[in-house]
């Protein structure tokens, strides 16, 4: 049995009323503080500090970012303009780029595709980014 002050864990108690608890309930307990310390950081850290219950609309705001027409124009000319310098690099260079960032593949996975190193597969990608960068100051 262990002693627990329940001012501690309800807000109801204003003053220290210690109670004996079995250990189960007592570790419940504390599991449930940590949980709750934990949940505190988590949202001081991301900065979510709004609650779904708050309102009916703030899920789907929270889900869809509503863009500025102008915001949305701009988007689709960088991700033209991106497809478009991906298109010049070489075959192999462009795709192991669009396998590793677009796919989500690792660079192992790739290797394995290939039939070839890690270490290329990393040297090859490192080289068309190089290769990107210049083409679309180019653009």
């Amino acid at each position: 049995m262990k002693k627990i002050n329940l001012r501690e864990y309800y807000p109801l108690y204003t003053q220290d009323t210690i109670v004996e608890v079995p250990d189960e309930v007592a570790d419940l307990l504390r599991e449930y503080k940590l949980a709750e310390a934990a949940y505190i950081l988590r949202t001081y850290r991301h900065k979510a500090y709004f609650s779904l219950d708050y309102d009916k609309n703030v899920e789907r705001d929270a889900l869809v970012i509503v863009l500025a027409p102008e915001d949305v124009l701009v988007q689709e000319e960088e991700h033209a303009r991106l497809y478009r310098a991906i298109s010049l690099l070489p075959e192999k260079q462009r795709n192991r780029i669009c396998s590793h960032y677009l796919l989500g593949m690792s660079l192992s996975e790739i290797a394995k595709s290939e039939h070839s190193a890690v270490s290329s597969v990393h040297e090859g990608i490192q080289r068309g980014l190089r290769r990107l960068k210049k083409i679309l100051e180019e653009i």
